[in-house]
């Protein structure tokens, strides 16, 4: 091989996410096996086999939660505290979940706590070391501009601009933006003087042939369908690599995943980022969680029961009829807050200094205490610990009308906290702009999924989120 070729294979292996993923695996098992021989003095093979155990869930862990957790996504543009932190609490993380399944397997009895600590600690070294390895070589090798490519975009829609801008973004890759076609509107966006507009679609071919052109990415959106034919024509004799990268984003969805179904290659417009084996994993995750804290809270739930009947006469619980996953009906658990009274039909929410409210409703409504009853419902599995808030069927028959994407809130589990909630969208939403907000970061939330977004959420709202002014 030549030196050009042998360069190329070094920029995929530090530049693509599934070798950086066997790399963190691999650096993990190294770091295991250094630390064992000076902590233990020792092969891990010898020590006490739930070291080994613990070893082998980390890395099948951290080999699939890690990109879960967005540590392999345009990491060179974060500020490198941003990514310490990133990386920090996943492989914690990580290391909690293989310390509760090994315990599960095996007991930890005798795991080395000094091992532990120090594995974790030489990970980390030895993960930000490869990191800075990985960026340092990858500007170089771009600065020789070592296997870069010559691109020109037809189409600067939405699409076209969002992928060029993701190709500024990740320079180590080597695509370089030389010319795109574009409308007169398309043209007044970009600013570059260092790329050319081509006005017209028949003046592509002749443009990549004089300036050596490797590659045509075309995003024309979907309202200009009818130039795909012409555009066809024009490029028929072109010899380079021709990429279509639709423009799904003109249609209002939750995603634009792309999946094999009978043989075809499809979009999926409504599946959201929690699904398939994650999905399965978030649903587990909910029921551990939603165990633990019922049998730790039990002592609180009973005395606010009897606070709750001391109160006011009627039922500790109140029930309601709710909207879940896919618009499956269920019953939403709360402890009542309220006096007993009749609706009459019409949904009327609490409002600050409500009459309705009692003593201890106000209480546990300020501190969102009326709510831990909810996580009956996770345990029951018709609601997840975070996700969108589930409204009363009143209000999702009013807004569904009235917002575009509301509806689709339902396509995962509601949850008991939510990306809305500790932003400050909770409470009453007594006008459109307000429920219009909370559904924005909702659908935020759906398209942006992550394990590490669900503890940003859950930790936020442990601090934060459970009291608020809008709260009553």
């Amino acid at each position: 091989m030549s030196r050009s070729t042998h360069l190329t294979i070094l920029q995929y292996v530090l530049g693509q996410e599934l070798p950086r993923r066997i790399a963190d695996t691999a650096i993990l098992a190294i770091a295991a096996q250094i630390v064992a021989y000076l902590q233990l003095h020792m092969p891990l093979s010898l020590a006490a086999p739930v070291h080994t155990v613990l070893l082998y869930f980390c890395c099948a862990l951290a080999f699939v939660l890690f990109a879960q957790l967005d540590l392999y996504t345009a990491w060179p543009e974060r500020p490198a505290a941003s990514m310490f932190m990133r990386l920090a609490v996943s492989w914690a993380l990580v290391l909690i979940l293989g310390i509760f399944l090994s315990r599960m397997v095996h007991g930890i009895g005798r795991l080395s706590h000094h091992w532990l600590l120090y594995w974790y600690m030489t990970s980390m070294l030895l993960l930000l070391l490869y990191r800075a390895f990985s960026y340092v070589t990858l500007v170089r090798l771009r600065k020789l501009r070592l296997g870069g490519k010559r691109v020109v975009i037809v189409g600067y829609g939405q699409a076209g601009r969002e992928i060029h801008r993701r190709a500024l973004q990740q320079p180590w890759i080597g695509y370089d933006v030389k010319a795109v076609v574009a409308n007169a509107d398309e043209a007044g966006i970009l600013h570059d003087a260092h790329i050319t507009r081509i006005e017209q679609l028949n003046q592509i071919h002749g443009y990549v042939l004089a300036n050596q052109i490797d590659e045509i990415w075309i995003t024309l959106p979907m309202t200009a369908a009818a130039q795909l034919r012409p555009l066809q024509i024009y490029l028929r004799n072109s010899l380079v690599d021709i990429r279509w990268v639709p423009d799904t984003k003109a249609i209002q969805m939750i995603s634009s995943k792309m999946s094999n179904f009978l043989g075809t290659p499809t979009f999926d417009l409504n599946r959201p980022a929690s699904s398939g084996a994650s999905g399965i994993a978030k649903h587990f995750l909910d029921k551990l969680f939603a165990l633990a804290v019922l049998m730790a809270l039990s002592p609180l739930f009973l005395a606010l029961a009897l606070c709750i009947k001391m109160s006011s006469p009627g039922p500790v619980f109140f029930k309601q009829v709710r909207l879940g996953l896919n618009g499956k009906k269920f019953m939403i658990y709360k402890f009542r807050s309220m006096k007993p009274h009749q609706e009459h039909g019409k949904l009327t929410q609490a409002t600050q200094d409500d009459p309705r409210v009692t003593r201890i409703g106000k209480f546990m409504r300020h501190f969102s205490l009326d709510e831990l009853p909810q996580f009956i419902n996770v345990l029951l599995g018709d609601m997840s610990v975070i996700g969108p808030r589930p409204h009363a069927l009143q209000h999702n028959q009013m807004y569904e009308e009235l917002l575009d994407l509301y509806m689709v809130r339902h396509r995962v589990k509601p949850g008991i906290t939510g990306w809305a909630q500790i932003h400050g969208y909770r409470g009453e939403t007594d006008t459109l702009e307000k429920m219009e907000k909370r559904v924005q970061f909702d659908m935020h939330y759906i398209q942006n999924w992550s394990f590490l977004m669900d503890f940003r959420i859950l930790v936020w709202t442990a601090f934060k989120g459970w009291s608020g002014k809008s709260a009553y």
